[in-house]
């Protein structure tokens, strides 16, 4: 399981004309059962992805694809998580 931090960078005024690329990538991100919960970071920070159902080097290519990854509108940190225990509707994601 993977926690994704899109951090926002420099280049945070050119989001709105790259966010329906990204937000193409996020649709394609759950069509492909990789991608359980999106959201914002508080307050205005950036994005963040829970992840799972892909190895690191998958998720690393799937990452450095986000137009907003590209155009440095956002810095990714990629963090792995190895679940050990978790509430009964989490169970999937306990190997």
């Amino acid at each position: 399981m993977f926690i994704i931090l899109l951090k926002f960078s420099e280049n945070k005024s050119s989001a709105g004309q790259f966010m329906e690329g990204h937000n193409e990538w996020i649709k394609k991100g759950f069509e492909d059962c990789v991608f359980l919960l999106v959201g914002s970071l508080q307050p205005n920070l950036g994005g963040s992805v829970i992840a799972h159902n892909t190895s690191l080097p998958e998720l690393q290519e799937r990452v450095n694809i986000d137009p907003f990854v590209v155009e440095n509108i956002v810095k990714s940190e990629i963090l792995e998580i190895t679940p050990a225990k978790a509430d009964k509707r989490l169970d999937f994601l306990v190997s």
